[in-house]
């Protein structure tokens, strides 16, 4: 009778200890290979392992400064040129498809799956058809001459606004909308590119250490909950 109940009391203990060792194996994998949720400085609460939330938490939060002297010439005057080509058209030869170029480098027909809508946007050539594409600045020079971009050198501001990284070819009409709107103020009409979109801005804040507001940064935590494993994309 002993020995049966040596034996009852041995298989009880061998069937917790599995139950008690499959609810550490199963929960293995969220506590170790899942992001973990952690509260920022400003108690919001981001995914670590994201690179773009990880980024967006190395920026400052500030206020505005005034806009005071800012002019499109604070960042170069017009488009920087490479190799005898301008990034207005290198930028147009990246992002669009079936792209015809003349020998002066210039872009001349090619089709835009606009990241902003989401449309399709033949392009063509010529005075009254060219805007319909236009090259954004990912961070508006407007909304970057107001957070920090004063402090940095023309050079810089210079390179600023002709980095591959900072721009994209766009629906004209969305662009002219954006302004100088930041995250906070204006996002894209086409949802599914919107944690693209702020990953971008967060890459080149951090690139030219601008810093964000806190609405700003609260609009980019939002977007950016819907897409934890989002990447800041490639310089």
């Amino acid at each position: 009778m002993a020995s049966a109940y040596r034996k009852r009391r041995i298989i009880i203990a061998q069937i917790i200890f599995a139950a008690f060792a499959f609810v550490i194996v199963t929960n293995t994998p969220y506590r170790f290979n899942k992001a973990l949720p952690v509260e920022t400085n400003t108690g919001t609460v981001v995914n670590v392992t994201s690179p773009a939330s990880t980024a967006l938490d190395t920026l400052a939060i500030k206020g505005r400064a005034p806009k005071t002297d800012y002019s499109r010439e604070q960042f170069g005057s017009g488009w920087a040129t490479k190799n005898g080509c301008d990034m207005r058209n290198i930028i147009l030869n990246r992002d669009l498809t079936d792209v015809q170029v003349d020998e002066s480098c210039n872009v001349t027909s090619g089709t835009l799956n606009d990241p902003y809508t989401g449309k399709t946007i033949l392009f063509v050539r010529g005075s009254e058809t060219s805007s319909a594409i236009q090259i954004d600045h990912s961070v508006a020079l407007g909304d970057a001459w107001q957070k920090g971009a004063q402090q940095l050198t023309k050079e810089r501001r210079t390179e600023l606004a002709n980095d591959p990284l900072e721009l994209l070819a766009v629906d004209g009409p969305a662009n002219m909308q954006k302004s100088d709107g930041d995250a906070a103020t204006w996002l894209p009409s086409n949802k599914s590119f919107r944690c693209q979109y702020v990953a971008r801005q967060i890459a080149v804040k951090q690139k030219y250490s601008l810093w964000v507001t806190q609405a700003e940064h609260d609009a980019i935590v939002t977007i950016l909950n819907t897409c934890p494993e989002q990447q800041l994309p490639a310089a």
